[in-house]
């Protein structure tokens, strides 16, 4: 079966494609189909002159998407070097649609997300689907390349990774409550003794009731540990896992980006290193920027877009005050304080798309903050096992597909960029 993504190959002959009509318009005695198959869209042109009477009639019955099967000979399109068109000998209606109720007109955010599992089929979608699945193969592309192996986590988890009170707790047979995973970084960790790098890849959930435009209570998060790896190297596993994906997406997707009117300029300044910053001066230019933040607050949504604003290409925020960080990330040795932690923030006002740290590796300092965080130390009796047994400096970090989708695509809402999205006031279709 050809697809439309191979037509180049084919110029001059006639084919046969399948697919579904994505727009339609007549003028007079031709009549214009732009044809999408899942690998891309092609105008089939079906000129009366040319198909015959009876395959025009035929053309004139068809609906916005129905499914057809067109014959014809290709041709390069004359105005548009690079892009082809059908000139149709043949159609065949494999199923007639009913009237479409996505039109082309301007529709609201809530009457395109009930009829998500159509919208799906819009090009700008049908572009962010194919760079979303690209940046995922990339991401273990990169990872694999550089010593990482896939280890899946598991979902359903007896505890929580920083305390209970944003996750979704479900009943687990006579075994008491079980929680949808928010992360496999603690997994990872035991991984990592086994492995020495290994990542997993996967749905997460969080049941934080936000309703911004970056908030999701079920995406996915790829969560990367490695063994032997402290602070500085690990900020450098993350910029040049970054600046392989965008740099990638910008050679081998540049129709889809300009299909989503995505200005590229920025993305070609994202080669590593990446700007570099404290937590203490991060806050210092925020005030500068009138900001009222606190010295010892985390960023919010909105600090994270003024200060992107001033960047021209990714910056780490790194070493945040420990009292506001989760307890296994490990301290600064020349300030205890501060953790040895880093956010990544996407320019352009797109805020965190990485969150990692060093983690704590001795014991009985990570038993103290166990303790100092009031979580049940024999559900973590496990993870303690692991600074028993060999304990080695180690870090990881997670990267948010969607948020990473969002600003590759230049988009403004998180909810486009996974194809059933699940929202705290929407878990439909």
């Amino acid at each position: 079966m050809i697809q439309i993504k191979d037509l180049s190959k084919h110029v001059g002959e006639e084919v046969t494609i399948h697919g579904w009509v994505y727009s339609l318009r007549s003028s007079g005695k031709i009549t214009f189909f732009q044809i999408r198959d899942g690998s891309g869209f092609v105008q089939a042109i079906v000129e009366e002159k040319n198909s015959g009477a009876e395959v025009f009639q035929k053309a004139q019955t068809v609906t916005q998407e129905s499914s057809v099967e067109i014959t014809g000979n290709v041709v390069e399109h004359p105005k548009r070097k690079g892009e082809f068109e059908i000139h149709a000998t043949g159609i065949r209606v494999i199923q007639l649609a009913s009237e479409f109720p996505i039109g082309n007109k301007e529709h609201g955010p809530d009457f395109l997300l009930d009829n998500r599992h159509l919208w799906l089929r819009s090009q700008s979608q049908w572009a962010i689907l194919r760079i979303r699945n690209a940046i995922y193969q990339l991401t273990e592309k990169w990872l694999q390349d550089h010593g990482f192996i896939r280890f899946d986590s598991p979902i359903l988890t007896p505890s929580a990774c920083e305390g209970t009170t944003t996750l979704f707790g479900v009943d687990y047979f006579d075994l008491g409550q079980a929680y949808l995973s928010q992360s496999g970084q603690l997994y990872l960790e035991a991984g990592i003794e086994s492995v020495g790098r290994c990542y997993d890849f996967g749905p997460v959930f969080r049941a934080e009731k936000s309703k911004t435009r970056r908030h999701l209570t079920e995406f996915w998060m790829m969560d990367a540990e490695a063994a032997f790896v402290e602070h500085k190297e690990n900020i450098e596993i993350q910029e040049q896992l970054i600046s392989f994906i965008v740099q990638n997406i910008l050679e081998h997707y540049s129709y889809e980006l300009k299909l989503l009117e995505r200005n590229i300029e920025p993305l070609k300044k994202v080669q590593a290193p990446f700007y570099r910053i404290t937590h203490r001066e991060a806050i210092k230019k925020l005030h500068e920027l009138g900001s009222t933040i606190g010295e010892d607050d985390d960023l919010g949504a909105e600090d994270e877009t003024i200060l992107t604003q001033q960047y021209d290409k990714p910056i780490f925020v790194e070493k945040y005050p420990a009292i506001i960080k989760a307890f296994y990330m490990k301290r600064d040795p020349e300030d205890p304080t501060r953790a040895l932690c880093a956010d990544l923030l996407a320019p352009e006002g797109y805020g965190e798309i990485i969150g990692g740290s060093q983690r704590e590796d001795d014991h009985d300092t990570l038993l103290a903050r166990i303790k100092e965080h009031e979580l049940p130390v024999e559900a973590f009796q496990w993870y303690l096992d692991l600074r028993k047994f060999g304990s080695i400096p180690h870090s990881g970090f997670g990267v948010g597909l969607e948020r990473l989708v969002t600003w590759i695509c230049g988009l403004h809402h998180l909810r486009e960029t996974i194809p059933f999205p699940r929202m705290i006031n929407r878990k439909t279709p």
